[in-house]
C-alpha cells in the first residue's frame, strides 16, 4: 500500500478557516486529503477486520485448543489483527506522505508561513493514530459479533496496551522518515519494516504458538511485547509490566532518534 499526497504546495486555507487556530486548519486539510485516499482507509481500516473474517472461515481456527490453554486460534488472532491496522497505518501509510511532503519542498515553503511545518507532522499522526484505533475497535467488534470472542477482560489494560502500541508504530513511521531522504526510500524501508513487524506481532504465527526459543527473542520486539501485552488484558489479566515497559523502551527509543534525525528539508 503506496500513496503520494495528491498535495503538491503548502495548504491554503479558505476565509471559514482563517477564523481557526493554524494547528485546527491543517489538521483539517489534512482530513480531507486523508479522506480522498480510499486505499489507505481499506488498508487500515478494513483489511485487519476482513483478515479476521476470513480466518473466521477456517474451522479448526474455532475450535478450542488444549496447546493454547483452551483457547481458539481465532481468540489469538483479534489482537495480532488490531496491531496489523496499526502497522499498516505506521509503517505503509504514513512514512511515504511524509517524505513526499519534504522531498516537495512543501515543508520547507510552509516554515515561511505562520503555520509551522510541525502542525503538519502533528495532523499526520493525529490522522493514522486516530484510524489505526477506530480499525482496533472494528476489529473487536468483529470478533465479538461474528466469532463470540470476549470483550477485552482488563479494559483498563487493553487500552494502556493499545496506546503504547499505537505511539510505537507512530515512532516508528517517524523515525523511517527521518532516515529516508525520499518517498521511494521510505517506501522500501517502510516495507522491510513492515513484514518484519507482521511476523513479531504474530499474522503468520502467533506469538503464543512458536518455539520458546523464537518466542523470547520476538518477545523483546515492539510488536511482539505488545502482541503479549494485548492478549493478556484481552484474557481478563493486567498485561505484564516488562511487556509495557519493552513497548514503551522501544517508543521512547524511536522518538528520540527521529526527533534528532528527521529534517524539514
Amino acid at each position: 500500500m503506496n500513496r503520494e499526497p495528491t498535495l503538491t504546495r503548502a495548504p491554503e486555507t479558505t476565509a471559514p478557516a482563517r477564523r481557526r487556530s493554524p494547528m485546527a486548519a491543517v489538521l483539517l486539510t489534512e482530513t480531507r486529503l486523508f479522506l480522498r485516499e480510499p486505499g489507505s482507509l481499506f488498508w487500515i481500516l478494513a483489511f485487519p477486520t476482513v483478515l479476521l473474517v476470513i480466518l473466521g472461515f477456517i474451522p479448526t481456527f474455532k475450535e478450542a485448543d488444549d496447546n493454547l490453554g483452551g483457547r481458539r486460534v481465532i481468540d489469538l488472532y483479534v489482537p495480532v489483527s488490531v496491531l496489523l491496522a496499526m502497522i499498516m497505518a505506521g509503517l505503509q501509510a504514513m512514512p511515504p506522505v511524509l517524505s513526499a511532503y519534504r522531498e516537495r519542498g512543501i515543508l520547507r515553503r510552509m516554515s515561511t508561513t505562520p503555520v509551522r511545518p510541525s502542525a503538519l507532522l502533528t495532523a499526520q499522526i493525529t490522522l493514522h493514530g486516530a484510524a489505526a484505533l477506530g480499525s482496533a475497535l472494528l476489529v473487536v467488534a468483529v470478533g465479538r459479533v461474528g466469532y463470540g470472542v470476549a470483550l477485552p477482560g482488563q479494559l483498563a489494560g487493553y487500552a494502556l496496551a493499545l496506546l503504547l502500541s499505537v505511539a510505537a508504530v507512530l515512532t516508528l513511521g517517524a523515525t523511517i522518515c527521518a532516515l529516508s531522504r525520499t518517498t521511494k526510500a521510505a517506501t522500501a524501508v517502510g516495507s522491510v519494516a513492515y513484514l518484519a513487524m507482521m511476523f513479531t506481532a504474530g499474522v503468520w504465527v502467533p506469538v503464543q504458538a512458536m518455539p520458546d526459543t523464537l518466542r523470547r527473542i520476538v518477545q523483546l520486539t515492539p510488536f511482539g511485547a505488545a502482541s503479549q501485552a494485548l492478549d493478556q488484558a484481552a484474557s481478563g489479566h493486567w498485561p505484564s509490566w516488562a511487556y509495557l515497559g519493552v513497548v514503551a523502551l522501544w517508543t521512547v527509543l524511536l522518538g528520540l532518534v527521529a526527533g534528532r534525525l528527521f529534517r524539514w528539508q
